[in-house]
């Protein structure tokens, strides 16, 4: 090897050196005492090699361990200027964000399909210091006061004797916890909805959980909730087709978010707020805004929506971006600002407190994923991972020995506000308002405005998860607070269960439904969706190659599936084989001209059943249309369509994938 590149050989920067810059001119055999003898300890960079992987992994986190994340920016419409006055939120801003998702109780390696609460976390770069939302695909929360966080992720986590289930909520611990605390009722039945198995981190909603107090340039306050309202909508799995992913495909939703970025279909959500006045009782049409457990339906208070986040680029590196990032409740801008929630309370230290542990130290934030993007000019000194070489002899404030440097700001040069609040006369008690004690009319607010299909899955869910929980005692208690939601849901479950349903034990609250809260209706765009067609060796190349090139122009995502992996024709690759494919990797599925030819294939068959018995688009032309009626499906059907060639399928598609599902096709009992 020689010191100078020479032509087509590598650029100097891309030698393998070691940690110290050193360049190796062997990486793959250790030093020994001749051929055949022992290793020296001599060798450096052995040791070095060795070492350092020996010390590769970190704490994974306490919860929110599995997650996958990606970068983008933030765009702003200039309608919030009249209740913040942060700078990135002014009209006309783009701010660059990171954003990780998560499932809460699974540990890394744990599947992405999971029943679980989803984390949807936003990372700020502002031009005012980092702003972190750090919130949650479901607007409220088991908890109303952090002192019990411990508890209720100690009840959903695996059991310590076996250290199983995991990442699943379908044991004793965690049914006994939410019947017995039963503010977390509410929380649980999002869970049970198809919510808790969401379809991707693209068609999942966001909420910020708490209220915050938000202050415009005259110093005028107001309440707000946070909203992320996707642009796909929101949609969830089959708990069918949860189950066959986690074996499947277990990083199903890190994969999504990954591919549908690199083909181009940019996940897209709308940040919105609700608004409500900044009372003395701090309360919005009796509802309590500093109750987690709680939300304000959207018919009483709108969302406004206040820009757009479109994420555009994928991590370089999982571990240093993704399994580094730290966020923090307490990272905020001047014009927002927290409220007295107990639990966001004990959130404001929580999360610092944990970087501490798994990242090593109090310098997390000079990692890049969490380094400001504005000038950072503190007094922190020194500690593990220190990266800054700091000047001066006078870190304290106020100094005469480095010129008074740092120097405290103002209002005019956009100082934090830690604004006035005031706090009533009273005594240390540990206690909460009378308001909190209401744990069951908000989960019958959100079981009224399901839809019927919607109610159904419900019903299963909670009959799947009670149906592994040992203790009988366990399952009659949650029967009766389910009694005390609805009694036709407490009579559906307790009926799968084989146990008589028991009576609410009081007047139940009559609320208006809030359509809100349902997941059906409306229609979407198709970015990202994938569709699968099944092709055969004989099925018309020029064609197939058509109804590509329309679906990706429309960003649909299309998936050639085929006996082998041989191309069709000339240069149509073929993505999956009938061995590999499954039905839940797919959005829709066609069927090509020439087909008939595997209609007999027990892969082809199943793959057919599948699509139909999820709601799935199932489309076919030619004699493509062979393959589903051997199937023993009719031709036309809800969601079912035979065409006359492939342009016509693609012109078909988006509208029958706009519902997500053809809901017509599940049977209600």
């Amino acid at each position: 090897m020689t010191d100078t590149p020479s032509p087509g050989t590598p650029d100097q920067t891309e030698w393998l050196t070691t940690s110290g810059g050193v360049r190796l001119r062997e990486t793959d055999k250790s030093l020994k005492a001749g051929e055949r003898g022992p290793t020296l300890l001599q060798d450096h960079h052995l040791r070095e090699k060795i070492t350092h992987f020996d010390h590769e992994r970190i704490p994974e986190r306490v919860v929110h361990a599995r997650g996958a994340g990606a970068h983008g920016t933030f765009t702003v419409y200039g309608t919030a200027e009249t209740v913040t006055s942060a700078g990135f939120l002014a009209e006309g801003r783009e701010t660059p964000v990171f954003v990780r998702f998560s499932t809460v109780l699974g540990s890394r390696g744990s599947a992405d399909t999971v029943r679980d609460t989803r984390g949807f976390a936003t990372k700020f770069y502002t031009e005012e210091g980092t702003f972190d939302l750090v919130g949650n695909n479901i607007p409220v929360f088991f908890i109303q006061d952090g002192i019990k966080f411990p508890d209720v992720i100690h009840a959903g986590k695996p059991h310590p004797d076996r250290e199983i289930p995991q990442a699943q909520s379908a044991h004793d611990t965690f049914w006994d916890f939410v019947s017995l605390h039963t503010e977390a009722q509410h929380h649980t039945l999002w869970n049970m909805s198809d919510r808790g198995i969401s379809r991707s981190y693209r068609m999942m909603e966001g909420f910020g959980v708490h209220t915050f107090r938000l202050v415009n340039a005259a110093g005028r306050t107001s309440l707000a909730k946070f909203h992320w309202k996707p642009k796909l909508g929101v949609h969830g799995l089959l708990w069918e087709e949860a189950q066959m992913l986690g074996g499947f495909d277990p990083d199903f939703h890190r994969r999504d978010l990954a591919e549908a970025i690199e083909a181009g279909a940019y996940p897209e959500w709308e940040l919105g707020v609700q608004v409500f006045p900044d009372t003395p009782e701090q309360t919005y049409e009796g509802i309590d805004l500093l109750d987690p457990t709680k939300l304000v339906p959207e018919e009483i208070a709108p969302v406004q929506t206040i820009g757009r986040l479109v994420l555009d680029r994928n991590p370089d590196n999982f571990f240093a971006e993704t399994e580094q990032v730290a966020f923090h409740v307490g990272n905020l801008v001047p014009g927002i600002d927290v409220t007295d929630d107990a639990l966001l309370q004990a959130r404001l230290f929580s999360y610092v407190d944990t970087q501490l542990t798994r990242l090593g130290g109090p310098n997390f934030n000079q990692i890049p994923v969490n380094r400001p993007h504005a000038p950072v000019n503190d007094m922190l000194r020194d500690g593990f991972h220190q990266h800054e070489v700091h000047r001066g002899v006078a870190p304290y404030h106020p100094n005469s020995l480095d010129g008074g440097c740092p120097f405290l700001a103002g209002d005019p040069q956009g100082a934090f506000l830690d604004n006035p609040v005031t706090v009533p006369e009273t005594a240390k008690q540990r206690t909460q308002p009378a308001s909190f004690d209401d744990h069951f009319s908000q989960a019958r607010l959100f079981w009224l405005s399901m839809t019927p299909v919607e109610k159904q899955h419900i019903v299963a869910a909670y009959a799947f998860e009670l149906g592994k929980v040992h203790e009988p005692e366990i399952r009659e208690r949650q029967l009766q607070c389910l009694a005390e939601i609805a009694p036709d849901l407490c009579g559906g479950v307790a009926t799968a269960l084989g146990l008589p349903a028991p009576s609410p034990t009081g007047e139940l609250a009559d609320p208006e439904p809030s359509p809100a809260l349902s997941m059906l209706g409306g229609s979407y765009p198709p970015d990202g969706r994938v569709v699968g067609i099944v092709v055969v060796p004989d099925s018309p190349a020029d064609e197939i190659d058509g109804l590509r090139t329309a679906l990706l122009g429309s960003r649909m995502m299309p998936l050639l599936v085929a006996p082998t992996a041989a191309p069709l024709g000339d240069d149509l690759t073929v993505q999956r084989t009938f061995a590999t494919a499954r039905s839940v990797e797919f959005d829709a599925l066609v069927v090509a001209d020439g087909a008939a030819s595997v209609a007999s294939d027990p892969h082809v068959m199943l793959l057919v059943e599948e699509i139909f018995r999820h709601g799935k688009a199932l489309l076919a032309w030619g004699d493509g249309v062979e393959v589903i009626a051997t199937a023993g499906i009719a031709v036309p059907a809800p969601g079912v369509k035979a065409e006359a060639s492939g342009s016509m399928v693609a012109a078909e598609l988006p509208e029958l994938l706009g519902a997500h599902r053809s809901w017509e096709r599940f049977a209600l009992s």
